[in-house]
């Protein structure tokens, strides 16, 4: 072992990559997090993986983890949850911390905060009865059906009438009992990755779906990623403020994405932000770090590097 990762070592010490989880998106954190273990073995890190369940925090100190990598995606592991549980044990952790985790999370509450600082993002109505379609009617068609607690575009849909919309409202209460229709907004869509306060190259998402939902996001060969976005330099560090300030209005910390879409008038619309983003080929995150210069393993120690901020 080299003399650098025997520091890498024992700097971090025992390192659990919590991966997996109960969540709908459980196929994707294990994708993630198997990346993740690699990364940090192939760099001379103690990491061992965990599938989080009921006695997670036994295991945790039973097996003397000095910290723990979160890669777990959606709800159980990106909401505040587990990021509470492991503050009850004192355990540093990469990432956000509970509010930060909890509001991220809450598409609706992450809209309010956002518009409460005076940030950009779609007009909205929460659906909570048959009663709300009538007033998500009055935003005006297309509109984004969207469950409020759910990741990576799970039980989304676009809708063109009030039919549609009440069979989407429906198909996304499968997934969680509070949905979201939001205005649709016709543009371009941007990502932004954020690693310790600082904002990566932001990339431009382009798909011949009606949107960015699942199968764009990890199946299809058809989605393009645009990075460098394609927009000029002071247009893109403008919405590269935008997206930070959106990321600290919710209190997220140490890394993460923000989703945004920019209309034919140039006018920015916050979408929302990811404390947990995706890590897999397909993902965004890694892309935007290859073209600031930092490879998969650095991008992986960076994140890790955020639970120092901890300790």
């Amino acid at each position: 072992m080299t003399p650098e990762k025997i520091q890498a070592r024992a700097r971090f010490g025992k390192v659990a990559v919590l991966l997996g989880g109960r969540a709908a998106e459980r196929e994707i954190s294990l994708k993630s997090g198997s990346a993740v273990l690699a990364a940090l073995l192939r760099q001379g890190i103690d990491a061992h993986a965990l599938d989080p369940d009921e006695r997670v925090l036994e295991h945790l100190r039973t097996g003397g983890f000095d910290r723990a990598f979160i890669i777990l995606h959606g709800r159980g592991g990106e909401d505040g949850q587990i990021q509470g549980a492991l503050e009850t044990i004192g355990m540093p952790y990469t990432g956000s911390g509970v509010l930060g985790s909890a509001l991220g999370m809450d598409k609706y509450r992450c809209k309010l905060a956002w518009t409460g600082c005076g940030l950009p993002t779609a007009a909205s109505v929460l659906l909570r009865t048959d009663a709300d379609l009538a007033v998500a009617e009055a935003l005006g068609f297309p509109l984004m059906i969207k469950p409020v607690h759910e990741g990576s575009s799970i039980g989304m849909a676009r809708v063109e009438d009030m039919a549609s919309l009440a069979d989407a409202w429906r198909a996304a209460r499968g997934y969680d009992a509070l949905v979201l229709a939001e205005r649709w907004i016709h543009g371009a869509e941007y990502t932004c990755a954020v690693l310790r306060g600082e904002a990566l190259p932001m990339i431009r998402l382009e798909t011949p779906h009606a949107f960015y939902d699942f199968e764009a996001k990890y199946r299809a060969d058809s989605t393009r990623y645009h990075c460098p976005c394609g927009l000029p330099e002071a247009e893109e560090s403008r919405l590269q403020r935008l997206a930070l300030d959106a990321f600290e209005a919710t209190g997220a910390s140490g890394w993460g994405r923000v989703d945004l879409m920019v209309d034919a008038s140039e006018e920015p619309f916050l979408l929302e932000i990811n404390t947990v983003p995706g890590m897999t080929d397909h993902s965004l995150v890694p892309m935007a770090a290859r073209v600031a210069g930092l490879d998969f393993d650095t991008l992986v120690l960076g994140i890790l590097e955020t639970s120092l901020d901890r300790g």
